[in-house]
Formats: C-alpha cells, sequence, structure tokens
C-alpha cells in the first residue's frame, strides 16, 4: 500500500522508475514477459524501458493496481479472461 501511494505520487509530477515498477510487478507476482502478455504487448516493449530508467505512467498505474489486487488477494485473473486483450505486432511486421 505504501509503494502503491508513493507511485500516485510520481503520477502526479509525471515520473515513476523502471525499479519501482519491477517492484510493484513483484509484488502482483508477475515478471516483465507476464505483464506484457497481460496487455498485449511485446516483452521487449516494456523491458526496453529499463535504458531509460522511467516507466510510461499508464503501465507504472496498471502495475500498482495489479499489485494492489493481489495484495488483497483478490484474483485479477478472470479480469483478463473478460477482456481478452489482444497482442500487438511488432513494427515492421
Amino acid at each position: 500500500m505504501i509503494l502503491c501511494a508513493t507511485l500516485i505520487k510520481l503520477w502526479v509530477i509525471g515520473a515513476v522508475t523502471y525499479d519501482d515498477f519491477i517492484t510493484e510487478l513483484n509484488k502482483a507476482g508477475l515478471t516483465v514477459r507476464r505483464f506484457a502478455e497481460l496487455m498485449g504487448m511485446q516483452p521487449n516493449s516494456v523491458s526496453n524501458n529499463k535504458k531509460t530508467g522511467e516507466i510510461p505512467m499508464h503501465l507504472a498505474v496498471i502495475a500498482s493496481l495489479l499489485a494492489e489486487l493481489s495484495g488483497r488477494n483478490i484474483d485479477y485473473g478472470p479480469i483478463f479472461e473478460r477482456l481478452e486483450p489482444t497482442r500487438k505486432k511488432p513494427r515492421g511486421a
């Protein structure tokens, strides 16, 4: 919960570190690969953010919400089953 509040504060100033993002993924029991699959993204589209050290805010918020759900023992799996996100094609494909 504390990290979630921290991410919200960072959201206001517009910067979330890649390390904080990974911490949230770990709290949610997710890897970068699994998170990308849930989002319908290529895993390298997420992990490429490590180079800049910052993560796009929409991904940080989603990771934080998933961590919060997981921390409250709420299964987020059915949400993604219902939404059925489709995987984007890689650029140039």
